[in-house]
Formats: structure tokens, sequence, C-alpha cells
């Protein structure tokens, strides 16, 4: 599974960005897709997630400002975020979740999302 990212840039505060990821290979394989997000000096750490069902879950910390959504025809994963803070500001990642246990997650290469106070 190959995963690509895109979207991301520079946004003052209050703004709002569309990010996408595009997924291809062995797409009946995946179970959650979801995004992540990594800032400078911190963990990465889960924003969004969504089954193929469309079951969504999302960090407490964008509940209400973020909207993730699936389009499973073009393999497509999309992350609306709306009310941008600076502490949005990280590189996000596309995450995919096969339905084996044993297969790895898979991540695309990330997109930096930049929040201008």
């Amino acid at each position: 599974v190959q995963l690509q990212a895109s979207g991301g840039g520079l946004v003052q505060t209050g703004g709002s960005l569309r990010l996408s990821c595009a997924a291809s290979g062995s797409i009946p394989i995946i179970k959650l897709m979801g995004w992540y997000r990594q800032a400078p000096g911190k963990q990465r750490e889960l924003v969004a997630t969504i089954s193929r069902g469309g079951t969504t879950n999302y960090a407490d910390s964008v509940k209400g400002r973020f909207t993730i959504s699936r389009d499973n025809a073009k393999n497509m994963v999309y992350l609306q975020m709306n009310s941008l803070k600076p502490e949005d500001a990280a590189v996000y990642y596309c995450n995919a979740d096969p339905w084996i246990p044993t297969l790895p997650d898979y991540w695309g290469q990330g997109t930096q999302v930049t929040v201008s106070s």
C-alpha cells in the first residue's frame, strides 16, 4: 500500500485547510485510515481515523473543528481542518491500518501545516 498526502501549507489562525491522501496498491487489506501529526519535539499523535464503513474517531483537541472523510471508490481520505490554531501546526501523516494484525501500518510521506498567529 502506498499513501500520498497533499494539501498542507501556511494558513492564518482561524483559517482552513483540506488535506488529501491517495491510497494505491492492496487497498482491500486496509481497515482504518487516518491522520496523525507530529510537531517539533513532540511525539506523533492521532488526529482522526475513519473505518471503511465511515465510523470516525477524533482526538479531543480537534473535535468540532476537523472532519475526516473517505471516498472508497477513489481510494481517498480527506481531512478538513477549520478554525486552525497555532498548536495545530505539525507535519501531518496519512495512515492505513490493515485488517491483518501481523502487517505493519502504512504511512504517507507527511505534509507540513503551518499556522501563523
